[in-house]
């Protein structure tokens, strides 16, 4: 069954056999083959000028330098990336997953099962890039929570006030100023460093 819209593969060839037989399964699952890396030399720089929505990599049992360029378009360009590999193994799925790899898939896969695992990897991959949102946004949050607390202690140690009456006059200057609560406590922490 072909997916429900075309979605543009880039195969990365991590083993010595020709990956004709892979290209050709996704294309007749009716996924479009937009392009095809011999190795990881070309992964990063295919993947900047073809933009797929999947990266499709075919080994053994995947190199250290497949993991390494995988990682990096991890950081700066992140697609779902399935795996189709001969060998298992912890240490070999581990290092794939931490390097981004989205699905690890052992052993060879009938056309017909292509279509749910792209799908569960597409699903996987956002779900991923979900909870990393709502972690980095809990980590900023924690972040200026820690900047507000550090500038209203400074606040009562100088001005000899309460935790409240910190907290109100930063609020209140930061409403003035147009600023966000924590960047006006940066700011406080940074002039409180200065003048020592």
């Amino acid at each position: 069954m072909p997916p429900s819209d075309t979605l543009r593969l880039l195969l990365v060839n991590d083993t010595d056999r020709p990956m004709r037989q892979l290209g050709d399964a996704f294309s007749s699952a009716g996924y479009l083959v937009v392009a095809q890396a011999d190795g990881a030399a070309e992964l990063l720089r295919l993947a900047e000028s073809s933009r797929p929505d999947i990266i499709i990599v075919d080994t053994e049992s995947p190199t250290r330098d497949t993991l390494e360029q995988l990682a990096l378009m991890d950081q700066s360009a992140p697609r779902p990336v399935v795996m189709f590999a001969e060998h298992g193994g912890m240490p070999a799925i581990q290092a794939a997953l931490r390097a981004g790899v989205t699905a690890y898939i052992v052993d060879h896969v009938a056309p017909s099962r292509l279509a749910p695992i792209i799908d569960t990897a597409r699903v996987q991959f956002e779900e991923d890039a979900r909870l990393k949102r709502k972690l980095a946004d809990a980590e900023r949050q924690l972040a200026e929570r820690k900047l507000i607390e550090r500038a209203k202690g400074i606040l009562m140690r100088r001005r000899q006030i309460s935790e409240e009456e910190a907290y109100a006059l930063l609020r209140g200057q930061a409403m003035k100023s147009g600023m966000r609560l924590a960047e006006l406590s940066r700011q406080l922490i940074h002039s409180s460093e200065l003048l020592g």
